[in-house]
């Protein structure tokens, strides 16, 4: 076996949930030109969802679906199969989290933090894990074959650090990092755990990958206080997950389950 055919996943067929945000849409990009077959699945298409349908007519397809909803994942999935057949990869990187420009009800204390953006948060990020792997992994282990690759956080990891956000509350506004994105993405530690010990006997694996803050133009005064407190002195760029992600989907990691890949800058190393 060489080098690269350790990790060719031109035979495989990838489900990218989430498809149609940032990383998502990288995602999709490197595993279309390694000549995987591609599913982008999410609520609506982005603009570059589009242009990989023009690009790849008959490798990419696109799958309008609500990973908070089971029965609309079991209609994607019969979609899918009916192109490709049954994923071999399932990526699950859909995830919501409060913006800055969030209401300051969901940015203010925990004491205070609204059950509805709680819900709302753990409905996408964790149940939502739940639920794609309930339909696509379930696929996966009937006919025994599969990796799954759960998307996790340094957030999920260890606690915000909200002396991040003191820039914010030195210019009068009332902010903290909310509590229920680090719940969420701690709760897909532990199912991918429980996960990758039920499939074991039936050829599917399951990892979680771990990574940290990526640029996309924030606000400076953000920047310049993640940038302090992380030892490479940066955010990630968007192609910066894309070797973990190839190496969780591919033969280079075939003994490899039930383990966290953390990729974050040294975030967590302090």
């Amino acid at each position: 076996m060489t080098t690269d055919s350790l990790f060719d996943v031109s035979q495989e067929i990838v489900l990218i949930t989430g498809s149609s945000g940032q990383l998502g849409g990288e995602y999709a990009k490197i595993f279309l030109e390694r000549g995987a077959n591609v599913i982008g699945l999410d609520v609506r298409p982005s603009t570059d969802s589009d242009s990989l349908s023009v690009r790849y007519p008959k490798r990419y397809l696109f799958c309008a679906s609500d990973v908070t909803v089971k029965a609309s994942l079991q209609r994607a999935l019969i979609k899918i199969t009916s192109k490709f057949g049954t994923p071999t990869v399932l990526i699950n990187n859909a995830a919501i989290d409060s913006p800055p420009s969030a209401p300051p009800e969901e940015t203010g204390p925990f004491e205070d933090y609204p059950e509805a953006s709680w819900d709302k948060v753990i409905d996408v990020n964790l149940k939502g894990v739940h639920l794609c792997c309930q339909v696509f992994g379930a696929a996966m282990a009937k006919a025994k074959k599969g990796s799954i690759v759960n998307i996790s956080s340094i957030y999920g990891v260890v606690s915000p650090d909200q002396n991040l956000y003191d820039y914010r509350r030195n210019r009068g506004e009332v902010f903290y990092k909310p509590v229920a994105y680090s719940a969420s993405k701690s709760g897909v530690l532990n199912l991918t755990r429980y996960l990758a010990v039920y499939w074991a006997k039936q050829n599917v694996r399951v990892n979680s990958l771990t990574i940290a803050g990526v640029f996309n133009n924030q606000e400076q005064a953000f920047l310049d206080a993640y940038c302090g407190r992380i030892p490479v002195g940066r955010m990630a760029n968007v192609d910066e997950y894309n070797g973990s992600i190839l190496y969780l989907s591919s033969k280079a990691s075939c003994y490899m389950t039930g383990t966290n890949i953390v990729i974050d800058g040294g975030w967590t190393a302090i």
